[in-house]
């Protein structure tokens, strides 16, 4: 044990030892010095402390490296992202409570393939005052230098991107523990840092790539005359290993003043857990001379199963490759009815498995998965058991790593809920209340806010500058994502979009989209959003916009659309498919 342990240990005990017995508060400096040691320290720490005590970790100024050989080694299966395992870890908070870990405006800078930060099983801790970023992103920028047309386009290779020529020939990067040939990607426009209008997901093809001087390349099957001159691409795949932060099975979480420069899934993913406050939480480019035109490789902020109350304001959501926003719950697909009490469910999204779904003294509904009409029965929970499931079909109990459950509920299953019918189950139990204001969202692929909570959800005085797709979506999937669920108390006002819809993506109709996915529209008898007639409010906000659609709404029942401004410009050629400023489908008690 080095030396600089041993004195902040001895330290400690000082402290307890002299302070009263009421809660107390200690304090551990971390430097260069002994920050390898965070763990060790955080771990002794706790064992000499009070449950109410209070710890707070406080980094000295400055950059800080962590590097996958000195990792922590964790099973962690989280929500949305590729289920390889196991994790390494750069920090890790586990089973903490009360905790405080203030970087002090540092650099936490990341190597090869790792999960920077996560919170597990704990409660009441802040995270401030520090960025994390990685040594070498796993997206590969390019610029275009020449389109030569039919044959193919010669780019050159940013200077921090490390390349090489495959044996298969084609482009291939590389870093620590890692290697990808990139095939697909977005274009930015260099001076403005907007996606290329009406260019989307790139379809990227290397092979037969040939270095024509130092970071110079000419890909003579890369064919596509959208990229002029000028252009940077950022090359990617869609695997998303680990998100920058990790929260699973807490309570209380505060994040102030934290930014994600690049992480290889989502900025920040959260799952089974109640309340937490982002502020000033940012997934952001350094500043606007950062040569990099992105950030995540998926949404910035993203709450899969959650409770209590979610809330983002002054936050700063710019070039990731998905949305800034999503705020969901989970669907399991109902495969089995045991008996009249019990059923067999699995998670189907194969991104999405392998943690707790639920607990005992849950309340849960039942949803027809081809017409997303939620049965009129709600049931309570009386056990739950999670299944690994192997190759073979074989089930083992566990409480990690679950694809199934056995289900047993407090009153008879509804007649209805049959296995020759697609059903999905609803957690309602796990479902948040949302705020999401003074958020500046910007230059991102595909869309902006995801809400899909049945409880008040408040977006107001956002501003939602070329997401690319949908500004805001409204879904509901029981059919594909499985993720849940009807919104039925939701406030839109005061928000400002600008120029979305330059590129389609899934579900884009508008620039605020109400799109629940349902393959049987025509069957459907009750409506999936909404439910009173003013259950959906978008009023005094602000459109200006190239194009003509504002709104789409499918499966509505109460929606009030009023006192919003319009301002038409000529900055892109209209496209969309859709030229109504308000397209309804299936929906009724709408007023505007």
């Amino acid at each position: 044990m080095k030396s600089s342990f041993k004195t902040i240990i001895v330290l400690l005990l000082f402290l307890i030892s002299a302070l009263p017995s009421s809660a107390k508060t200690f304090t551990v400096e971390i430097n260069k010095e002994n920050s390898k040691d965070l763990h060790e320290i955080l771990l002794r720490t706790k064992s000499m402390i009070c449950d109410k005590d209070k710890i707070i970790i406080r980094f000295e100024t400055g950059r800080y490296d962590f590097y996958p050989t000195d990792a922590l080694i964790r099973e962690y299966y989280i929500s949305n992202h590729d289920q390889d395992q196991p994790k390494k870890v750069g920090i890790c908070i586990e089973d903490c409570n009360n905790l405080t870990i203030d970087g002090n405006n540092s650099d936490f800078i990341f190597h090869g393939q790792m999960l920077p930060v996560a919170i597990v099983n704990s409660s009441n801790v802040i995270l401030k005052n520090f960025s994390i970023d990685f040594e070498n992103p796993h997206i590969a920028q390019v610029e275009i230098i020449d389109n030569k047309g039919d044959d193919g386009i010669i780019f050159r290779v940013e200077p921090w991107v490390r390349y090489r020529i495959g044996e298969n020939g084609y482009f291939e990067t590389y870093g620590e523990g890692w290697s990808y040939n990139q095939n697909t990607g977005i274009a930015f426009e260099k001076e403005n840092r907007h996606i290329v209008y009406n260019t989307s997901d790139l379809w990227i093809d290397t092979k037969d790539v040939k270095e024509i001087d130092d970071s110079k390349l000419h890909a003579p099957n890369w064919k596509d005359p959208r990229l002029l001159p000028g252009t940077k691409v950022a090359m990617r795949t869609w695997k998303r290993p680990a998100p920058g932060i990790f929260l699973d099975n807490c309570h209380n979480t505060f994040i102030n003043k934290v930014n994600v420069h690049y992480a290889e899934g989502m900025g920040l993913l959260a799952q089974r857990c109640s309340d937490i406050e982002l502020r000033h939480f940012n997934v952001c480019l350094r500043d606007d001379n950062d040569p990099r035109y992105f950030t995540t490789q998926a949404d910035a902020t993203h709450f899969s199963q959650c409770k209590g109350l979610i809330r983002s304001e002054h936050g700063l959501y710019e070039a990731m490759m998905d949305d800034a926003i999503n705020v969901h719950g989970i669907y399991l697909k109902v495969h089995e009815r045991i008996d009249d009490y019990t059923i067999r469910c699995r998670y189907e999204h194969d991104q999405a498995w392998g943690f707790n779904w639920g607990d005992s003294g849950d309340s849960v509904s039942f949803i027809k998965s081809k017409t997303m009409e939620i049965i009129e029965h709600r049931n309570i929970i009386k056990t739950i058991i999670g299944q690994q499931v192997d190759d073979n079909g074989q089930r083992t109990p566990s409480t990690s790593g679950m694809k199934e459950f056995v289900i047993s509920f407090e009153m008879p299953l509804p007649e209805e809920l049959v296995t020759d019918i697609d059903f999905g189950i609803e957690n309602l139990s796990w479902t948040p209340e949302v705020i999401f204001r003074h958020n500046i969202v910007r230059n991102n692929r595909a869309r902006g806010a995801l809400f899909s909570s049945p409880l008040k959800t408040i977006c107001e005085k956002n501003i939602f500058d070329h997401t690319s797709g949908t500004a805001i979506l409204l879904c509901g999937d029981c059919n594909g994502w499985y993720e849940s669920g009807a919104v039925r108390d939701l406030m839109i006002r005061k928000n400002t979009f600008i120029n979305a819809l330059t590129n389609m993506f899934q579900f884009t109709n508008a620039v605020i989209s109400i799109y629940p996915e349902i393959p049987d529209l025509e069957r459907q008898t009750k409506f999936f959003h909404g439910g009173k007639k003013d259950a959906i409010i978008i009023e005094r906000n602000h459109f200006i916009t190239f194009d003509k659609p504002l709104l789409y709404a499918k499966s509505v029942d109460g929606l009030i659309f009023r006192k919003n401004k319009v301002t038409r410009n000529n900055d892109y050629m209209p496209f969309h498919w859709n030229q109504e400023e308000i397209l309804l489908e299936k929906t009724q008690n709408i007023l505007r």
